[in-house]
């Protein structure tokens, strides 16, 4: 395999004649550049893209940290950051963390060694102060609300978008409602305390419901509401895939939706609308996109994105 020098030798020009051809670059006479190209053949020349990074000082690399690639949520965000890379020619690294800050911080290396340009987090587990203390070497973007100078961040506010569910629900006048998180210590989940607090004051013992993010979870909490002496009846449960497993279990059980217990769910998937289930439609698609415009921007930003709640047969 051989290198410029070698390609230079047997094309018969200069190794700089060779470096324009093979960079695309305009006034260099045909015959040579058909003699360049057929010796890098001969020769089966490859570039070496890491010296090509270090010559622009970029790797059109972003790293981006999510807790579970499979997880629709998480998915949707990734392919709206996904298809704004592929736009504009970048390559994504991604680390699925499963909430370990050691996993975090391994991906916020890439960005200490120059392995990325930047970096997306867009769920985590490290502490805000480890996570700043990377921004020397690059453009970091959070997926949460965070108005930090060294920090870009877009959100949905999680606080509006619960406290939206939950209006609507005491105007339809249910006045026992209980929710489901994902991580009770959470920042969303510590907002959506806060909105519940507001509209129905300290939420009663077993009526929040943690660990809820897929199907199966929500099989499993319809029967731990199931079995409450005293149930809620109406559900805030922020993520349609649990909102379906709730609703579908609630029918095993014999129970009816909304007669029974009224449900909102959130993110608007599509199997929110195959079940009539009323939702909170979060732009997920736009929030990845919105995250990619910043991390390759040199300016630090705070953006925050709309969210709408659709209204269906479940409440």
């Amino acid at each position: 395999m051989g290198n410029i020098h070698d390609i230079a030798r047997m094309a018969g020009v200069s190794a700089s004649t060779v470096s324009r051809v093979l960079n695309n670059y305009p006034y260099v006479k045909e015959e040579k550049r058909r003699a360049v190209l057929e010796a890098a053949e001969q020769l089966r020349y490859v570039k070496n893209i890491n010296a090509v990074h270090l010559s622009l000082g970029k790797t059109k690399i972003i790293g981006v940290i999510l807790p579970f690639v499979s997880h629709p949520y998480f998915g949707v965000i990734l392919s709206g950051i996904a298809s704004a890379a592929e736009k504009s020619g970048y390559k994504l690294m991604i680390t699925q963390s499963n909430y370990q800050v050691s996993q975090e911080i391994e991906a916020l290396d890439m960005l200490k060694r120059k392995q990325v340009d930047g970096v997306i987090i867009v769920s985590r587990e490290c502490p805000i102060d480890i996570v700043k203390d990377y921004s020397e070497y690059g453009q970091i973007v959070l997926c949460e609300a965070l108005a930090d100078p060294s920090l870009s961040s877009v959100f949905v506010d999680q606080y509006k978008a619960f406290q939206a569910a939950l209006s609507f629900l005491k105007k339809k006048g249910h006045q026992k409602v209980g929710y489901t998180l994902l991580r009770p210590e959470g920042k969303s989940s510590l907002a959506r305390k806060q909105a519940y607090e507001e509209q129905y004051g300290k939420v009663k013992r077993g009526w929040v419901f943690n660990q809820a993010l897929t199907i199966d979870d929500g099989i499993r909490i319809a029967g731990e509401w199931a079995a409450l002496s005293e149930r809620p009846d109406a559900m805030v449960i922020t993520n349609d895939f649990v909102a379906a497993g709730f609703l579908l279990q609630c029918r095993r059980l014999g129970f009816s939706v909304p007669e029974d217990a009224a449900l909102i769910g959130f993110d608007n998937h599509p199997i929110a609308g195959a079940l009539g289930i009323t939702t909170v439609e979060l732009p997920l698609h736009l929030l990845g996109e919105t995250a990619f415009e910043q991390v390759i921007s040199s300016n630090i930003s705070h953006k925050e994105v709309s969210f709408r709640l659709i209204e269906r047969d479940s409440v």
